[in-house]
């Protein structure tokens, strides 16, 4: 037998439980039904904002519909019809029944306007989870000529969803979500991204001075653990001011137990001796893919903290604004790397001949008469 409070329910033993929400939304319904002018006092609020489609155009209804006269609607179902009629084109589903079922399920008219902070409140979960989704689908979407600036632009518009989502909920104490965090997406092992990591290690190790200026890539952006250790290799001699070749960077790996069964000194040079290309080349497309990973376990800690009813609107920004500074760090690593080099005009130097400015020089008699 279907639900009494669900009007699109069937017999289906298999549907899953409404949400809190719904019933919040159906509670707010039945006050504004029963006591119309209740649509003044429950703030901004807009049928997009619930989460049942029914339920939405059926608030739609009642802000298009005008308000009846109070004895009048105590007396009539005039206006309960009339929503009814406007809102029948949007959710066929809807009946005369369902009304007065949302009607007699509110607990308390007088509490409208905490019924509609919950359904905004759970509005912005949803919005929230929307946009980390779309973070992670940018940041996966290998058919987008620039995905790096794609991801960056996605997560400029999830923060100032945030910045907007801050100034219509309060804060309050115990801010930090308690969601149990999965691990991150595994990272791009793919031979593609390995031969980026290889070409990098190599290039680096036949032109150090070059590498010398790559401050802004770090051992977290590797992909692969061995990489990224001979990274540090390559950055712990340079930092010493020792020599750098294939040699001397296998020395160094050994003495930081690099060599294993897996990994022996033959392989190791290998590793490093088929130099091909710019390090910064290689280095940046390293950076790109780490700025990519990164933003895809941005978004999955961030819908992991939506996931959780649990939380509160002020706890999902908290949460997902922690979760963006992550992404922070590595983007403005990442715009080091395309940042064009800013070119320096010499400076010319000066005629140490030239006079120093002064007044005009006196001019003589004679000078003057010969000047006649």
């Amino acid at each position: 037998m279907p639900h009494p409070s669900d009007p699109f329910e069937d017999d289906l033993d298999d549907l899953p439980p409404p949400p809190a929400v719904h019933y919040a939304e159906q509670a707010l319904l039945g006050a504004l039904l029963l006591d119309p002018h209740r649509l003044s006092e429950i703030g901004a609020l807009e049928a997009d904002h619930f989460d049942n489609h029914a339920h939405g155009a059926l608030f739609r209804a009642m802000l298009e519909t005008p308000a009846p006269d109070p004895e009048q609607h105590r007396d009539s179902p005039a206006w309960l019809n009339a929503v009814l009629d406007a809102a029948r084109p949007n959710a066929p589903g809807l009946t005369a029944s369902y009304l007065h079922t949302a009607i007699q399920v509110c607990p308390w008219p007088q509490h409208a306007i905490s019924y509609a902070r919950m359904i905004r409140a759970d509005h912005a979960r949803r919005s929230l989870r929307m946009h980390a989704e779309r973070l992670a689908q940018t940041a996966s979407d290998i058919t987008l000529p620039h995905r790096a600036a794609a991801t960056v632009h996605q997560a400029d518009a999830l923060a100032r969803f945030l910045d907007d989502l801050s100034g219509r909920f309060a804060p309050h104490p115990g801010s930090l979500p308690r969601t149990p965090l999965q691990p991150a997406p595994p990272r791009d092992v793919g031979e593609d991204a390995l031969d980026d990591e290889r070409f990098l290690l190599a290039s680096a190790t036949a032109h150090p001075a070059e590498a010398k200026n790559m401050r802004w890539l770090v051992a977290e952006d590797f992909a692969a653990p061995l990489h990224a250790a001979v990274w540090q290799c390559l950055t712990a001699l340079t930092h010493r001011g020792d020599p750098i070749d294939p040699v001397t960077v296998l020395w160094e790996a050994q003495h930081r137990g690099l060599l294993a069964h897996d990994v022996t000194p033959a392989s190791l040079l290998t590793l490093v001796e088929t130099a091909v290309g710019s390090p910064e080349h290689w280095g940046e497309k390293v950076v790109q893919r780490a700025l990519l990973a990164r933003a895809q376990a941005v978004a999955a800690r961030i819908t992991a903290y939506t996931d959780d009813p649990a939380n509160s609107p002020h706890q999902l920004v908290t949460g997902s604004r922690r979760a963006l500074a992550d992404l922070a760090a590595l983007r403005t690593r990442w715009q080091h790397t395309i940042a064009p080099a800013t070119p320096t005009s010499p400076r010319t130097a000066r005629n140490p001949s030239a006079p120093r400015a002064g007044p005009p020089p006196r001019v003589t008699a004679p000078a003057a008469r010969a000047a006649r």
